[in-house]
């Protein structure tokens, strides 16, 4: 009877494996952290509202478009953080992360969402139409990275 499996057949499934989970921890690792250069962009109703450094801390209120004000949308409580805007987003930069801390629309779902620190992830708003995102400040879109190269 012949043997289907040989010595160089295993060694040669360990090396795949090995290589395999070598070159997804790379990619992992390469792309949860946002450089030094990072922004945080800000878009409201899709167009660009803002870019500030991930570095920087601030704290910003990002008024919703006038789109989707309608009265069904209206604040609970008058004591918000931004007494000038009836539907609004706060949007806190500190320490490397970015998070809504505050928000007039109903779910709530972006203040619920945790906070985020790595290039490419994003926290969304559908009811005031707020798209808050990180980019790596190394590239201007467009080009190669390490998934695409």
């Amino acid at each position: 009877m012949k043997q289907f499996i040989r010595k160089a057949d295993i060694i040669l499934f360990i090396v795949l494996v090995v290589t395999g989970l070598a070159a997804s921890a790379a990619l992992t690792f390469s792309h949860s952290e946002a450089g030094s250069g990072a922004k945080v962009i800000i878009e409201s109703g899709g167009d660009l509202y803002a870019r500030y450094p991930l570095a920087e801390d601030r704290t910003v209120v990002v008024p919703a478009p006038k789109q989707v004000r309608t009265d069904s949308q209206a604040p609970d409580s008058d004591d918000s953080a931004s007494g000038q805007y009836d539907y609004y987003n706060v949007v806190v930069i500190e320490g490397g992360t970015v998070s809504v801390t505050e928000a007039s629309c109903k779910n709530q779902v972006c203040v619920k969402h945790k906070a985020i620190s790595g290039a490419g992830e994003s926290i969304v708003c559908l009811p005031n139409r707020l798209v808050v995102r990180i980019e790596n400040g190394t590239e201007e879109g467009g080009g190669y990275d390490s998934v695409t190269s």
